[in-house]
């Protein structure tokens, strides 16, 4: 009689539970509640001591958004469904003052930056020529003032640490800086000169706020990832464009064209094969 009536008692609280009804309160994009990301906290990595480091690779590598692999960190343009472009992900947390922006001059971050003096520095000027609207009608240029918009940041350059790590074993990367990159526009043709790099930004100080935002998952939309996932995981994709050297020299400056790409493989390679060949099979 006493398993019945304990039978019985948890079969109707299981049956009260499932008759309780959701009620929405505020009208939202959803039916229910999205706290996993924004309640996130960085993962923690394992504590690296000088003596485990048996072998160290400083590379920096560029991650360009117009490959189909890197498009979520590009779009949206424009904020939508609680998302936002890793761009602007990076734009708002210096304007809050929750990430700290460094010159580009200097990627050891120190020389910090101000909300105020970033801004201002990515203001671009154009030149236009327009006419008066009396007579004789003369033409005059005039320089504009435009905006800094996400949306032309197109690549980022990433610099990193590939290390193998003795107490565990293990073949490891910490992503030390993130710099965003777009094009150096003429202001009186219009056409492009080449990347122009804007800041830096310390990756280990911004990791709280690149774990509280939402990177598109295009398989899954209850099972989304935060940016900080995202470049712990190496769901991206991306060349080398320098590796550390006696003259500090990029791979374009003694290399072009197809030489510079399997050079930048070169580099990939010999990181892997140094893991690889430090095991008998």
């Amino acid at each position: 009689m006493a398993k019945n009536a304990i039978v019985i008692t948890m079969l109707g609280l299981l049956f009260s539970l499932q008759s309780v009804a959701q009620v929405i309160e505020t009208t939202r994009d959803g039916f229910y509640d999205k706290v996993t990301i924004e309640e996130k906290e960085p993962a923690v990595l394992p504590y690296v001591r000088e003596a485990d480091v048996f072998m160290a690779k400083r590379v920096w590598q560029v991650i360009d958004m117009r490959e189909k692999m890197n498009q979520p960190l590009y779009f949206p343009i424009t904020p939508t469904n609680s998302r936002r472009s890793l761009m602007q992900v990076l734009v708002d947390a210096i304007r809050e003052g929750s990430v700290t922006a460094y010159s580009v001059d200097n990627d050891e971050f120190t020389i910090p930056m101000t909300p105020e003096q970033l801004f201002s520095n990515l203001e671009r000027k154009q030149t236009i020529t327009m006419q008066r609207p009396e007579p004789p009608y003369l033409e005059y240029d005039t320089t504009l003032t435009i905006s800094f918009n996400p949306a032309d940041v197109i690549r980022f350059r990433i610099k990193e640490e590939w290390f193998f790590d003795s107490k565990r074993s293990v073949l490891d990367v910490r992503v030390l800086g993130i710099c965003p990159v777009r094009d150096n526009i003429d202001p009186l043709t219009g056409e492009s000169r080449g990347d122009e790099p804007l800041f830096w930004v310390y990756y280990p100080d911004a990791r709280k706020t690149l774990a509280n935002a939402e990177v598109f998952n295009r398989h899954n939309d209850a099972q989304r990832m935060s940016y900080d996932d995202m470049f712990l995981r190496r769901f991206f994709s991306s060349y080398v464009y320098k590796e550390s050297n006696v003259h500090d020299r990029r791979i374009q400056d003694y290399y072009s064209g197809l030489d510079a790409l399997l050079e930048a493989e070169r580099v990939k390679e010999a990181i892997r094969n140094f893991e690889h060949d430090l095991w008998e099979y």
